[in-house]
């Protein structure tokens, strides 16, 4: 996601006129100290840096959620923009029943499965085969060999079955628990367990050189 982009987005995410007073916004550091939780009841209450701390928190991770299951820049992008406008769309009516992220990547869940639909009507889901993604980064730092891995990595992801894949991006990269993605998932801890050892047996297996 490029800066000009990012701020882009964030520019969208104020109040309409007539929105509640927000309540007098906290600096910087108080900001980072909240949970998520307490973050987004600031913002649905008007408070726009909670946005902001919200959105430095999630963006890369959320960002990488997307590439990693197989989207390119172009579709990442489209898809990052949508969870983001819907938690914005979602704000007035969001209550902390489960943590921030969990709801946060149910978003992302639901969106993604929606773009596959969409593009595969008639196939079925977990038999879904993605493209494989384009680079994260175009940095210096990011060429040469981390590049390399980096590719590797995400060849070795989008080469999982979809429900192993799931569910380890929804741990490592939205830090959910296994019960928060038995839930997402609806199975069972074992189940998600099951698929987590599977997953990582096979990213291992691609990645041995690399990963002992």
């Amino acid at each position: 996601m490029t800066e000009s982009a990012a701020a882009d987005f964030t520019a969208t995410a104020g109040l309409a006129d007539d929105a509640a007073m927000p309540p007098p916004p906290a600096d910087d550091a108080a900001a980072d100290a909240l949970a998520d939780e307490g973050l987004m009841l600031r913002y649905a209450g008007g408070d726009m840096a909670a946005f902001e701390t919200l959105y430095r928190r999630h963006k890369d991770a959320l960002w990488r959620y997307f590439l990693r299951h197989g989207c390119d820049e172009a579709t990442a992008g489209e898809l990052f923009q949508d969870v983001w406008a819907r938690l914005i769309g979602a704000r007035a009516t969001y209550r902390p029943q489960a943590r921030f992220a969990t709801w946060l990547y149910t978003l992302a869940q639901h969106r993604l499965i929606d773009h596959w639909r969409a593009q595969r009507p008639h196939d079925d889901l977990d038999a879904h085969e993605p493209a494989l993604a384009a680079p994260e980064q175009a940095t210096p730092a990011a060429r040469a060999g981390q590049a390399e891995q980096a590719g590797r990595l995400r060849r070795a992801i989008a080469a999982l079955p979809a429900e192993q894949r799931s569910a380890f991006l929804l741990q490592a990269e939205g830090g959910l628990t296994l019960e928060e993605i038995a839930r997402q998932q609806g199975v069972g801890r074992e189940t998600v367990k099951s698929r987590l050892r599977y997953a990582l047996a096979k990213l291992r297996q691609e990645l041995a050189d690399v990963w002992p």
